[in-house]
Protein backbone atom coordinates (compact mmCIF):
# COMPACT_ATOMS: atom_id res chain seq x y z
CA UNK A 1 0.00 0.00 0.00
CA UNK A 2 1.62 3.45 -0.91
CA UNK A 3 1.39 5.54 1.89
CA UNK A 4 -0.45 9.43 0.49
CA UNK A 5 1.36 12.51 1.22
CA UNK A 6 -1.67 14.91 2.56
CA UNK A 7 -1.02 18.61 1.68
CA UNK A 8 -2.09 20.99 4.18
CA UNK A 9 -4.67 23.58 2.43
CA UNK A 10 -4.02 26.28 4.61
CA UNK A 11 -0.24 26.36 4.31
CA UNK A 12 -0.59 25.34 0.69
CA UNK A 13 -0.99 28.78 -1.83
CA UNK A 14 -3.02 27.52 -4.60
CA UNK A 15 -1.58 26.67 -8.07
CA UNK A 16 -3.18 29.04 -10.47
CA UNK A 17 -1.94 27.31 -12.98
CA UNK A 18 -4.54 24.14 -12.18
CA UNK A 19 -7.24 26.62 -11.11
CA UNK A 20 -6.89 27.86 -15.10
CA UNK A 21 -6.89 24.74 -16.12
CA UNK A 22 -10.14 23.37 -14.47
CA UNK A 23 -12.11 26.77 -14.90
CA UNK A 24 -11.60 26.01 -18.72
CA UNK A 25 -13.51 22.63 -17.99
CA UNK A 26 -16.05 24.25 -15.86
CA UNK A 27 -16.53 26.61 -18.54
CA UNK A 28 -16.96 24.36 -21.30
CA UNK A 29 -19.02 21.86 -19.86
CA UNK A 30 -21.25 24.90 -18.75
CA UNK A 31 -21.46 25.75 -22.31
CA UNK A 32 -22.77 22.55 -22.97
CA UNK A 33 -26.00 22.77 -20.87
CA UNK A 34 -28.81 25.22 -21.54
CA UNK A 35 -29.71 26.28 -17.79
CA UNK A 36 -31.57 29.35 -16.99
CA UNK A 37 -29.22 32.17 -15.67
CA UNK A 38 -31.07 32.51 -12.56
CA UNK A 39 -29.95 28.67 -12.29
CA UNK A 40 -26.60 29.21 -13.93
CA UNK A 41 -24.28 29.60 -10.29
CA UNK A 42 -26.10 27.10 -8.55
CA UNK A 43 -25.21 24.66 -11.44
CA UNK A 44 -22.13 26.01 -11.89
CA UNK A 45 -20.86 24.90 -8.25
CA UNK A 46 -22.38 20.95 -8.71
CA UNK A 47 -20.10 20.98 -11.79
CA UNK A 48 -17.02 22.75 -9.82
CA UNK A 49 -17.56 20.14 -7.05
CA UNK A 50 -17.93 17.71 -9.49
CA UNK A 51 -14.49 18.49 -11.43
CA UNK A 52 -13.11 19.49 -8.22
CA UNK A 53 -12.88 16.09 -7.19
CA UNK A 54 -12.09 13.97 -10.35
CA UNK A 55 -8.99 16.28 -10.28
CA UNK A 56 -8.39 14.82 -6.29
CA UNK A 57 -9.02 11.91 -7.59
CA UNK A 58 -6.20 12.19 -10.07
CA UNK A 59 -3.89 13.31 -7.62
CA UNK A 60 -4.24 10.56 -5.06
CA UNK A 61 -3.16 8.08 -8.12
CA UNK A 62 -0.21 10.08 -8.15
CA UNK A 63 0.25 9.56 -4.26
CA UNK A 64 -1.38 12.96 -3.30
CA UNK A 65 -4.47 13.51 -1.27
CA UNK A 66 -5.03 17.22 -0.74
CA UNK A 67 -6.18 18.27 2.02
CA UNK A 68 -10.30 19.38 2.07
CA UNK A 69 -9.47 22.82 3.33
CA UNK A 70 -7.46 22.95 0.18
CA UNK A 71 -10.22 21.64 -2.24
CA UNK A 72 -12.65 24.04 -0.37
CA UNK A 73 -9.92 26.77 -1.38
CA UNK A 74 -9.94 25.64 -4.81
CA UNK A 75 -13.47 25.16 -5.70
CA UNK A 76 -14.07 28.96 -4.46
CA UNK A 77 -10.73 30.18 -6.42
CA UNK A 78 -12.64 28.42 -9.91
CA UNK A 79 -16.70 29.76 -8.82
CA UNK A 80 -14.64 33.02 -8.53
CA UNK A 81 -12.79 32.65 -11.90
CA UNK A 82 -15.61 31.51 -14.11
CA UNK A 83 -18.12 33.94 -12.12
CA UNK A 84 -16.59 36.67 -10.40
CA UNK A 85 -12.91 38.37 -11.57
CA UNK A 86 -10.87 35.04 -10.96
CA UNK A 87 -7.60 36.45 -8.36
CA UNK A 88 -8.59 39.95 -8.17
CA UNK A 89 -12.63 39.01 -6.38
CA UNK A 90 -11.13 38.91 -2.39
CA UNK A 91 -10.19 42.36 -3.08
CA UNK A 92 -13.67 43.49 -3.87
CA UNK A 93 -14.02 44.31 -0.19
CA UNK A 94 -16.74 46.19 1.65
CA UNK A 95 -13.85 48.81 2.80
CA UNK A 96 -12.40 48.81 -0.35
CA UNK A 97 -13.17 52.17 -2.61
CA UNK A 98 -10.42 51.70 -5.41
CA UNK A 99 -8.24 49.10 -6.78
CA UNK A 100 -5.14 50.00 -8.63
CA UNK A 101 -3.10 47.50 -10.55
CA UNK A 102 0.31 47.88 -11.85
CA UNK A 103 1.40 44.62 -13.82
CA UNK A 104 0.95 41.30 -12.03
CA UNK A 105 2.59 42.01 -8.72
CA UNK A 106 2.06 45.09 -7.81
CA UNK A 107 -1.58 45.91 -6.39
CA UNK A 108 -2.87 49.14 -4.07
CA UNK A 109 -6.26 49.45 -2.74
CA UNK A 110 -7.64 52.80 -1.94
CA UNK A 111 -9.91 52.42 1.03
CA UNK A 112 -12.77 54.74 1.90
CA UNK A 113 -10.72 56.01 4.57
CA UNK A 114 -8.53 57.35 2.33
CA UNK A 115 -5.69 55.26 3.89
CA UNK A 116 -3.32 53.31 0.77
CA UNK A 117 -2.66 49.94 1.73
CA UNK A 118 -0.31 47.01 -0.30
CA UNK A 119 -2.48 44.30 -1.89
CA UNK A 120 -1.06 40.83 -2.93
CA UNK A 121 -0.12 39.95 -6.59
CA UNK A 122 -3.07 39.36 -8.96
CA UNK A 123 -0.73 37.18 -11.40
CA UNK A 124 2.01 35.15 -11.49
CA UNK A 125 3.34 37.00 -14.30
CA UNK A 126 2.14 40.05 -16.82
CA UNK A 127 1.42 37.69 -19.72
CA UNK A 128 -0.88 35.89 -17.74
CA UNK A 129 -2.88 39.06 -16.08
CA UNK A 130 -3.22 40.00 -19.89
CA UNK A 131 -4.68 37.18 -20.42
CA UNK A 132 -6.87 37.06 -17.42
CA UNK A 133 -8.05 40.25 -18.30
CA UNK A 134 -8.75 38.90 -22.31
CA UNK A 135 -11.37 35.96 -20.45
CA UNK A 136 -13.12 38.55 -18.55
CA UNK A 137 -13.41 40.97 -21.85
CA UNK A 138 -14.74 37.78 -23.75
CA UNK A 139 -17.09 36.87 -21.35
CA UNK A 140 -18.68 40.49 -21.49
CA UNK A 141 -18.43 40.81 -25.50
CA UNK A 142 -15.67 43.02 -25.13
CA UNK A 143 -12.33 42.85 -26.10
CA UNK A 144 -8.25 43.43 -25.63
CA UNK A 145 -5.39 42.86 -27.77
CA UNK A 146 -2.15 44.64 -28.89
CA UNK A 147 -4.21 45.98 -31.90
CA UNK A 148 -7.23 47.36 -28.86
CA UNK A 149 -4.67 47.96 -26.44
CA UNK A 150 -7.90 49.80 -23.85
CA UNK A 151 -10.57 47.39 -21.81
CA UNK A 152 -13.36 49.37 -19.80
CA UNK A 153 -16.24 47.29 -18.92
CA UNK A 154 -19.25 46.96 -15.57
CA UNK A 155 -18.41 44.06 -13.40
CA UNK A 156 -20.84 42.34 -11.78
CA UNK A 157 -21.04 44.51 -8.64
CA UNK A 158 -21.61 47.51 -9.89
CA UNK A 159 -17.99 47.96 -10.49
CA UNK A 160 -16.28 50.14 -13.24
CA UNK A 161 -12.93 48.51 -14.97
CA UNK A 162 -10.57 49.71 -16.93
CA UNK A 163 -7.41 48.31 -18.04
CA UNK A 164 -4.66 49.64 -20.49
CA UNK A 165 -1.77 46.99 -22.21
CA UNK A 166 0.94 47.42 -25.22
CA UNK A 167 0.40 51.26 -24.73
CA UNK A 168 2.06 51.12 -21.39
CA UNK A 169 5.25 49.14 -19.61
CA UNK A 170 3.06 46.78 -17.92
CA UNK A 171 -0.73 46.50 -18.08
CA UNK A 172 -2.54 48.90 -16.10
CA UNK A 173 -6.25 48.09 -14.17
CA UNK A 174 -8.09 50.24 -11.80
CA UNK A 175 -11.27 48.76 -10.84
CA UNK A 176 -13.51 52.20 -9.58
CA UNK A 177 -16.27 50.77 -6.73
CA UNK A 178 -19.53 52.62 -6.37
CA UNK A 179 -20.22 51.97 -2.80
CA UNK A 180 -23.17 54.25 -2.43
CA UNK A 181 -25.34 52.75 -5.84
CA UNK A 182 -28.58 53.59 -3.93
CA UNK A 183 -28.19 56.52 -2.51
CA UNK A 184 -30.65 59.12 -1.42
CA UNK A 185 -30.51 62.95 -1.22
CA UNK A 186 -31.22 62.52 2.31
CA UNK A 187 -28.21 60.12 3.44
CA UNK A 188 -26.05 62.76 1.66
CA UNK A 189 -27.06 65.02 4.08
CA UNK A 190 -26.72 62.41 6.71
CA UNK A 191 -23.24 62.13 5.63
CA UNK A 192 -23.14 65.89 6.31
CA UNK A 193 -22.18 66.24 2.14
CA UNK A 194 -24.77 69.19 1.74
CA UNK A 195 -26.80 71.05 4.36
CA UNK A 196 -30.88 70.18 4.91
CA UNK A 197 -31.60 73.31 2.61
CA UNK A 198 -29.39 72.78 0.02
CA UNK A 199 -30.60 68.99 -0.85
CA UNK A 200 -34.26 71.01 -0.68
CA UNK A 201 -33.08 73.46 -2.89
CA UNK A 202 -31.68 70.68 -5.28
CA UNK A 203 -34.73 68.24 -4.68
CA UNK A 204 -36.91 71.22 -6.11
CA UNK A 205 -34.91 72.14 -8.87
CA UNK A 206 -35.22 68.32 -10.27
CA UNK A 207 -39.00 68.24 -9.66
CA UNK A 208 -39.04 71.53 -11.60
CA UNK A 209 -37.19 70.05 -14.63
CA UNK A 210 -34.11 72.37 -14.55
CA UNK A 211 -31.06 71.51 -16.68
CA UNK A 212 -28.10 70.11 -14.62
CA UNK A 213 -24.22 69.55 -14.86
CA UNK A 214 -22.72 67.97 -11.65
CA UNK A 215 -18.91 68.86 -12.46
CA UNK A 216 -15.88 68.00 -9.50
CA UNK A 217 -12.65 66.42 -10.22
CA UNK A 218 -11.83 62.71 -9.89
CA UNK A 219 -13.62 60.69 -7.15
CA UNK A 220 -15.41 63.81 -6.05
CA UNK A 221 -18.79 61.79 -5.70
CA UNK A 222 -20.56 63.52 -9.47
CA UNK A 223 -21.81 59.94 -10.21
CA UNK A 224 -22.91 59.46 -6.27
CA UNK A 225 -24.84 62.64 -6.11
CA UNK A 226 -26.31 62.23 -9.95
CA UNK A 227 -27.85 58.82 -8.83
CA UNK A 228 -29.53 60.53 -5.59
CA UNK A 229 -30.89 63.36 -7.56
CA UNK A 230 -32.24 61.08 -10.38
CA UNK A 231 -33.58 59.07 -8.00
CA UNK A 232 -36.00 62.13 -6.95
CA UNK A 233 -37.90 61.99 -10.61
CA UNK A 234 -41.39 61.61 -9.91
CA UNK A 235 -42.14 57.51 -10.71
CA UNK A 236 -44.46 58.46 -13.54
CA UNK A 237 -42.07 59.25 -16.09
CA UNK A 238 -40.60 57.95 -18.26
CA UNK A 239 -36.91 58.84 -18.94
CA UNK A 240 -33.37 57.44 -19.63
CA UNK A 241 -29.87 57.08 -18.67
CA UNK A 242 -27.22 57.05 -21.03
CA UNK A 243 -23.45 56.05 -20.43
CA UNK A 244 -20.46 54.20 -21.82
CA UNK A 245 -20.70 51.82 -18.91
CA UNK A 246 -23.31 50.97 -16.85
CA UNK A 247 -22.45 53.13 -13.83
CA UNK A 248 -25.79 54.43 -12.56
CA UNK A 249 -27.97 51.34 -12.09
CA UNK A 250 -31.12 53.15 -11.74
CA UNK A 251 -33.13 50.81 -13.38
CA UNK A 252 -32.01 48.10 -10.53
CA UNK A 253 -33.52 49.73 -7.87
CA UNK A 254 -36.97 49.58 -8.89
CA UNK A 255 -38.04 53.13 -8.34
CA UNK A 256 -38.85 54.09 -11.88
CA UNK A 257 -40.90 51.43 -14.01
CA UNK A 258 -40.89 53.92 -16.68
CA UNK A 259 -36.66 54.09 -16.67
CA UNK A 260 -34.99 52.86 -19.96
CA UNK A 261 -31.25 51.98 -19.29
CA UNK A 262 -28.92 52.97 -22.44
CA UNK A 263 -25.70 51.71 -22.99
CA UNK A 264 -22.94 52.11 -25.51
CA UNK A 265 -21.72 49.17 -27.48
CA UNK A 266 -18.35 48.48 -28.46
CA UNK A 267 -17.39 47.56 -32.22
CA UNK A 268 -15.90 44.10 -33.23
CA UNK A 269 -12.16 43.90 -34.96
CA UNK A 270 -13.88 44.60 -38.67
CA UNK A 271 -14.27 47.78 -40.05
CA UNK A 272 -17.23 48.48 -41.77
CA UNK A 273 -17.90 50.97 -44.69
CA UNK A 274 -18.16 53.88 -42.76
CA UNK A 275 -14.27 53.48 -41.19
CA UNK A 276 -15.77 52.43 -38.18
CA UNK A 277 -15.19 49.51 -36.23
CA UNK A 278 -18.65 47.24 -37.00
CA UNK A 279 -20.99 47.06 -34.68
CA UNK A 280 -19.92 50.36 -32.41
CA UNK A 281 -23.19 52.44 -31.01
CA UNK A 282 -21.62 55.34 -29.84
CA UNK A 283 -22.74 57.14 -26.61
CA UNK A 284 -23.43 60.48 -29.21
CA UNK A 285 -25.71 57.96 -31.31
CA UNK A 286 -27.21 56.60 -28.43
CA UNK A 287 -28.47 59.97 -26.73
CA UNK A 288 -29.80 60.86 -30.32
CA UNK A 289 -31.80 57.62 -30.56
CA UNK A 290 -33.50 58.23 -27.13
CA UNK A 291 -34.85 61.47 -28.13
CA UNK A 292 -36.98 59.59 -30.44
CA UNK A 293 -38.34 57.23 -27.99
CA UNK A 294 -40.89 59.71 -26.08
CA UNK A 295 -38.37 60.11 -23.29
CA UNK A 296 -39.04 63.16 -21.08
CA UNK A 297 -35.69 63.56 -19.75
CA UNK A 298 -32.27 61.77 -20.35
CA UNK A 299 -29.23 61.36 -17.98
CA UNK A 300 -26.05 60.98 -19.36
CA UNK A 301 -23.37 59.23 -16.74
CA UNK A 302 -20.69 61.69 -18.22
CA UNK A 303 -20.03 63.70 -20.61
CA UNK A 304 -16.58 63.47 -21.61
CA UNK A 305 -16.68 63.66 -25.57
CA UNK A 306 -18.81 63.85 -29.12
CA UNK A 307 -22.20 62.97 -26.41
CA UNK A 308 -21.99 66.79 -25.61
CA UNK A 309 -23.44 67.97 -28.84
CA UNK A 310 -26.94 65.54 -28.54
CA UNK A 311 -26.79 66.53 -24.85
CA UNK A 312 -26.76 69.93 -24.94
CA UNK A 313 -29.59 69.41 -28.03
CA UNK A 314 -31.59 67.52 -25.36
CA UNK A 315 -31.40 70.02 -23.13
CA UNK A 316 -32.05 73.12 -25.20
CA UNK A 317 -35.14 71.21 -27.64
CA UNK A 318 -36.67 68.71 -24.70
CA UNK A 319 -39.43 69.68 -21.94
CA UNK A 320 -35.94 70.22 -19.41
CA UNK A 321 -35.15 68.45 -16.42
CA UNK A 322 -32.28 66.46 -17.78
CA UNK A 323 -28.63 65.67 -15.88
CA UNK A 324 -25.30 64.94 -16.58
CA UNK A 325 -21.80 64.69 -15.48
CA UNK A 326 -18.53 66.33 -16.20
CA UNK A 327 -15.03 66.72 -14.70
CA UNK A 328 -14.08 70.14 -14.15
CA UNK A 329 -12.48 72.15 -11.34
CA UNK A 330 -15.10 74.58 -10.65
CA UNK A 331 -18.71 75.62 -11.88
CA UNK A 332 -17.42 78.35 -14.01
CA UNK A 333 -14.67 75.91 -15.60
CA UNK A 334 -17.36 73.73 -16.34
CA UNK A 335 -18.91 76.00 -19.06
CA UNK A 336 -15.60 76.07 -20.48
CA UNK A 337 -14.93 72.49 -20.91
CA UNK A 338 -18.21 72.25 -22.20
CA UNK A 339 -17.16 74.65 -24.96
CA UNK A 340 -14.17 73.28 -25.51
CA UNK A 341 -15.55 69.57 -25.73
CA UNK A 342 -17.99 71.80 -28.22
CA UNK A 343 -15.08 72.92 -30.37
CA UNK A 344 -13.83 69.63 -30.79
CA UNK A 345 -16.87 68.54 -33.06
CA UNK A 346 -17.55 71.34 -34.81
CA UNK A 347 -19.33 73.90 -33.09
CA UNK A 348 -17.47 77.37 -32.71
CA UNK A 349 -17.13 79.05 -29.21
CA UNK A 350 -19.12 81.78 -29.81
CA UNK A 351 -22.18 79.10 -30.51
CA UNK A 352 -21.31 77.01 -27.92
CA UNK A 353 -21.30 80.04 -25.19
CA UNK A 354 -25.01 80.37 -26.59
CA UNK A 355 -25.85 77.18 -26.74
CA UNK A 356 -25.09 76.39 -23.10
CA UNK A 357 -26.99 79.83 -21.81
CA UNK A 358 -30.03 78.60 -23.20
CA UNK A 359 -29.57 74.97 -22.37
CA UNK A 360 -27.91 74.23 -18.95
CA UNK A 361 -29.58 75.80 -15.67
CA UNK A 362 -27.78 75.03 -12.88
CA UNK A 363 -23.89 74.01 -12.50
CA UNK A 364 -23.05 72.00 -8.79
CA UNK A 365 -19.92 71.81 -8.17
CA UNK A 366 -18.53 69.16 -6.11
CA UNK A 367 -15.22 69.63 -3.76
CA UNK A 368 -13.16 66.88 -2.11
CA UNK A 369 -10.59 67.75 0.27
CA UNK A 370 -8.27 64.97 0.89
CA UNK A 371 -5.93 65.25 4.12
CA UNK A 372 -4.71 61.42 4.47
CA UNK A 373 -1.32 62.89 3.59
CA UNK A 374 -1.14 64.60 7.17
CA UNK A 375 -2.96 61.78 8.82
CA UNK A 376 -6.18 63.02 7.79
CA UNK A 377 -9.49 61.59 5.84
CA UNK A 378 -11.03 62.52 2.46
CA UNK A 379 -14.50 64.52 2.49
CA UNK A 380 -16.27 65.20 -0.11
CA UNK A 381 -19.22 67.81 -0.25
CA UNK A 382 -21.26 70.28 -2.92
CA UNK A 383 -19.04 73.21 -2.33
CA UNK A 384 -21.31 75.76 -4.57
CA UNK A 385 -24.13 76.02 -6.96
CA UNK A 386 -24.41 78.58 -9.69
CA UNK A 387 -27.57 79.19 -12.13
CA UNK A 388 -26.94 80.16 -15.36
CA UNK A 389 -28.44 83.30 -16.29
CA UNK A 390 -28.44 83.85 -19.86
CA UNK A 391 -25.51 85.58 -21.58
CA UNK A 392 -23.58 87.87 -20.07
CA UNK A 393 -20.45 90.18 -21.02
CA UNK A 394 -18.03 88.97 -23.55
CA UNK A 395 -20.30 86.73 -25.14
CA UNK A 396 -20.04 84.32 -22.54
CA UNK A 397 -23.13 82.74 -19.99
CA UNK A 398 -23.76 84.90 -16.86
CA UNK A 399 -23.80 82.46 -13.70
CA UNK A 400 -25.46 83.47 -10.52
CA UNK A 401 -23.85 82.14 -7.34
CA UNK A 402 -26.59 80.80 -4.98
CA UNK A 403 -24.54 78.72 -2.81
CA UNK A 404 -21.31 78.82 -1.84
CA UNK A 405 -18.55 77.78 0.65
CA UNK A 406 -17.37 80.60 2.90
CA UNK A 407 -14.09 80.60 5.01
CA UNK A 408 -13.09 76.56 3.62
CA UNK A 409 -16.07 75.56 5.99
CA UNK A 410 -16.99 72.49 4.11
CA UNK A 411 -20.68 73.63 3.71
CA UNK A 412 -22.67 74.97 1.10
CA UNK A 413 -24.80 77.71 2.03
CA UNK A 414 -26.99 80.67 0.32
CA UNK A 415 -25.49 83.13 -1.10
CA UNK A 416 -28.86 85.39 -0.53
CA UNK A 417 -29.44 85.75 -4.51
CA UNK A 418 -32.70 84.99 -5.58
CA UNK A 419 -32.71 82.55 -8.34
CA UNK A 420 -34.12 83.45 -11.91
CA UNK A 421 -36.25 80.02 -11.66
CA UNK A 422 -37.87 81.10 -8.41
CA UNK A 423 -40.93 80.88 -9.42
CA UNK A 424 -40.87 76.94 -11.04
CA UNK A 425 -39.14 76.29 -7.74
CA UNK A 426 -42.24 77.07 -5.90
CA UNK A 427 -44.80 75.96 -8.08
CA UNK A 428 -42.70 72.73 -7.78
CA UNK A 429 -42.91 72.76 -4.09
CA UNK A 430 -39.46 74.64 -2.73
CA UNK A 431 -40.09 76.64 0.13
CA UNK A 432 -37.85 80.13 -1.00
CA UNK A 433 -37.29 80.29 2.75
CA UNK A 434 -34.56 78.10 2.47
CA UNK A 435 -32.57 80.01 0.16
CA UNK A 436 -32.92 82.79 3.35
CA UNK A 437 -28.94 83.56 4.47
CA UNK A 438 -28.48 82.29 8.25
CA UNK A 439 -26.04 80.40 9.74
CA UNK A 440 -26.37 76.65 9.99
CA UNK A 441 -25.26 74.01 12.73
CA UNK A 442 -24.83 70.65 9.90
CA UNK A 443 -21.59 69.88 8.79
CA UNK A 444 -20.68 69.24 5.33
CA UNK A 445 -18.69 66.48 4.92
CA UNK A 446 -18.69 63.59 3.41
Amino acid sequence: MVELDVLPGAALELDWAVVRQLRDVVVDRLSSHRVPEAHQREHGRDIIRRTVTSWVQEQVSTGFRPASAYTAQLQQAIFDAVFGLGRLQPLLRADVENIEIHGSDTTWLRLQSGQLVRGPAVADSDEELVAELQFLASRAGRSLSASHPRLHMELPDGSRLAAVIATTRRPQVVIRRHLLQSATVEELVAKKAMTPGLAQFLGGAVRARRNIVVCGGQNSGKTTLIRSLAGLIPAHERWATAEQEYELHLDKLGRHPHLVAFQAREGGSEIGVDGRAAGEVSLQEIVRDSLRMNLSRIVVGEVRGSEVVPMLDAMSTGDGGSMCTLHARSAHDAVERLVVLCGRYGVAPEVAYRWIAGSVDLIVHLQMWDETAVGGARTRFVGHVAEVVGMGEGGRPALNDLFHTPGGTGEAVPTGIVPQCAEELRRAGFDLGWLQVSPSANGGLW
